[in-house]
């Protein structure tokens, strides 16, 4: 039983450890967001209705959709843009554009 109590707690710490390193950084997400203000709008306010709003949006759903963006999973409306425009993000830059977007309100 203390095996498993030391297991589990390890592996919460690992991913824990995962978690907070994979977050990214709005000051640098906000440096990089300025190739997605034109349709996105500076503040993340989309400037026209056909594109979403990203500011306040959850950070782990806009990572999940700028990969799936760039693996070209995720298809229909935009996507095609969306394609090109994920195809050179880093996973880094990723993590630091959902950041800073995460952290509008």
């Amino acid at each position: 039983m203390k095996t498993l109590s030391l297991t589990l707690l390890g592996l919460t710490t690992l991913f824990s450890t995962a978690a907070a390193m994979a977050a990214g950084d709005p000051q640098i997400g906000k440096a990089k967001s300025a190739v997605c203000a034109s349709c996105h709008g500076a503040d993340g306010i989309a400037l026209m209705p056909t594109y979403p709003n990203l500011a306040g949006q959850n950070e782990a759903y806009l990572v999940s959709a700028l990969k799936a963006y760039r693996s070209k999973e995720r298809q229909g409306g935009n996507a095609a843009l969306m394609h090109a425009m994920a195809a050179n993000l880093s996973d880094e830059d990723i993590a630091n554009l959902a950041a800073y977007y995460a952290s509008l309100k």
